[in-house]
């Protein structure tokens, strides 16, 4: 039998081995950016084009590469940062492995320019697929500059699933961000597609952080520092009163490396208990000083893994140094140990939702909403006359059900819902500011009254842009917003798509925008500036899920303005939100797939107080 194994050329094994270090653009971001610091870079330069498809560059004025090591540095597994063994126990460099330019190299084309201080000429290098395909001298700065274009060029099934521009360049934006913010003392720039978006001068760390974030973090932020045996803490958290509905900017960094640890998460959300909802979440800029021979980073070729040597240790002192940080501001009580807790009232801080702004649920429809088709007169409960069978004991409302209340006719015209209340004269009770209790034909119903306004609200908006039809309340004064540069950049891209809401905003200039006109429907009482930068996070969020810029728009303007868990409202209002939600097409849930609402029949609740 013929020997069937054989030695794969090295270009294919270079390919196959590329995959575990670059997934996408923003994988070569990361590791460029990472060698120029560990370079020794004071000034780092990113040049983007198409979200990093057509090319990356990045310049640096480190230290530079003789010609020798300009090619050795793109073989596998070379590299000047560990020479034995024992140097993987004390890595201090953000790089160790040698793989990632030899990886880049095999599934892009690469032109490398690099001159040392102590040379005069310096040395071009040009790569595909691993092939040196050109050396020669040429004059160039103290420093390199590496550009990668046509990434994945030789390997289309991997280009082919390649995300969006928006979504590829949101992730060269999270990799940025991380490099930046661990080196304040660091120039950084980012041009996309000929735009500035950001110039970053060297800066301490609160500085930076508001850089990139905005200057309204400089009034949401508490310092942290805190020196024990095993680490230094520092860097910032936020207020509870700032902690966001959705996960953004939470960045932990072991010796300036950034790390994604579940349990150290933990520990941070565990430092805030009592001060914030389980449904939100505070912002941190948390850096770690570990001696290297105590944590283990050769985990995971990204590197954003890491083993502590004691990490129930790490979680305790982060845990308590956090709280003396929260304390020291006054935002919860400091221990004090000469005290029996045993006779002391356990300390309760007020809860955040108290601290929400008021959001008016405005009766006034948009003139560009769905209406039901012409319906009865009779009372819209009778639509659930159909529910008389028991439910099952999971008590979740069946589609099929839904379905039932869909197919009768929805028995209120929408000009007579307004402000009316159902015709069977039953009241609405609201439990907590969050459910609608209503009586049912068949036993009751809960309705959750932020996610039922969103449904309404996507609907409603989601009509408003493919219709066309869309009416703008001009502002007598226009206002300005100013957004963080990386929400301008996505802002500009969805600029139509956003006034085709009913918005008239247009683009002043840098991270500016002039509003010039609001939906009529858009509640009042909430600030515009507020409504606009929760619109854009949403949007950014979803941009994952690939849902086509419409319905991401619709889906995150309903998000963004719907009425929260927490606002109190009339007995019209609650009326009002049941009628508008059962002429929806699919009021069984919100645009995120929450449920609107959970009917308790009478025999399930009789069936609980038997047993």
């Amino acid at each position: 039998m013929p020997d069937i194994i054989k030695l794969l050329p090295d270009s294919i094994a270079n390919q196959i081995a590329a995959g575990e270090v670059i997934q996408r653009p923003a994988s070569v971001v990361k590791e460029l950016l990472e060698n120029s610091i560990d370079a020794g870079a004071t000034a780092i330069r990113l040049i983007v084009k198409d979200a990093g498809k057509t090319s990356l560059q990045v310049i640096d004025d480190g230290a530079g590469m003789s010609e020798t090591d300009a090619r050795m540095a793109f073989e596998r597994h070379a590299t000047s940062k560990i020479r034995s063994a024992n140097d993987l126990f004390c890595i201090k460099t953000m790089g160790f492995r040698g793989e990632a330019l030899a990886s880049i190299a095999a599934i892009a084309q690469v032109e490398l320019t690099t001159r040392t201080s102590s040379e005069e000429v310096g040395t071009r290098l040009m790569i595909e697929g691993s092939e040196v395909k050109k050396t020669e001298k040429n004059q160039a700065m103290p420093g390199t500059s590496i550009t990668v274009k046509n990434l994945f060029y030789n390997v289309p099934a991997r280009r082919k699933f390649l995300k969006s521009d928006p979504v590829e360049f949101k992730h060269i934006l999270d990799e940025f961000h991380r490099v930046a913010l661990a080196n304040p003392d660091v120039f950084f720039s980012l041009h996309h597609n000929g735009s500035e978006v950001y110039h970053l001068p060297k800066a301490n760390l609160m500085q930076r952080i508001t850089g990139i974030m905005g200057k309204q973090y400089s009034e949401k932020l508490i310092p942290v520092s805190e020196d024990t045996d095993v680490a230094v803490f520092s860097g910032f958290i936020g207020k509870p009163d700032t902690s966001k509905k959705s996960q953004g900017e939470q960045y932990l960094f072991v010796n300036k490396r950034f790390i994604r640890s579940n349990y150290l998460n933990h520990a941070v959300r565990s430092a805030y208990e009592d001060l914030i909802s389980k449904d939100v979440y505070p912002s941190y800029f948390i850096f770690f000083d570990v001696d290297p021979a105590n944590i283990d980073i050769n985990i995971h070729p990204t590197k954003t893994e890491i083993k502590f040597e004691d990490e129930r240790l790490i979680y305790n002192y982060l845990r308590v140094a956090l709280k003396h940080s929260l304390g020291q501001y006054s935002l919860m009580p400091m221990l004090d140990f000469s005290v029996d807790h045993n006779f002391t009232a356990r300390y309760s801080a007020p809860s955040t939702r108290s601290d929400m702004p008021e959001v008016r649920f405005d009766t006034q429809t948009p003139q560009s909403q769905t209406r039901p088709s012409k319906v009865s007169a009779k009372g819209w409960e009778e639509i659930y006359s159909g529910l008389q069978q028991p439910l099952s004991k999971s008590r979740d409302h069946h589609p099929e059900e839904v379905q039932t209340l869909q197919s009768e006719a929805f028995q209120l015209s929408l000009d007579e819902a307004l402000g009316v209340s159902s015709s069977t004269g039953k009241e609405s009770y609201q439990l907590h500011n969050a459910y609608i209790i209503h009586q049912v034909k068949s036993g009751m119903m809960v309705i959750d009254q932020q996610a039922a306004h969103e449904r309404i609200l996507y609907e409603q908006y989601l009509e408003t842009i493919t219709s066309g039809e869309y009416r703008s309340q001009k502002e007598l004064f226009p206002r300005t917003v100013e957004l963080e540069p990386s929400k301008t950049e996505v802002l500009k891209n969805i600029l139509s798509g956003v006034n085709a809401l009913g918005f008239d905003i247009e683009h002043f200039g840098h991270n500016t925008f002039v509003i010039n006109g609001t939906p009529p429907s858009l509640d009042s009482s909430v600030p515009v500036e507020q409504v606009i930068d929760g619109l854009v996070s949403q949007f950014v969020m979803h941009l994952e899920f690939e849902l086509g810029t419409e319905d991401n728009l619709a889906r995150s303007m309903a998000i963004s303005s719907g009425i929260k868990r927490g606002k109190k409202l009339e007995k019209a209002e609650m009326s009002t939100l049941i009628d508008l939600l059962f002429a929806c097409r699919m009021p069984e849930k919100s645009p995120t797939g929450r449920k609107c609402f959970i009917i308790f029949e009478l025999e399930d609740i009789a069936w609980r107080f038997m047993h």
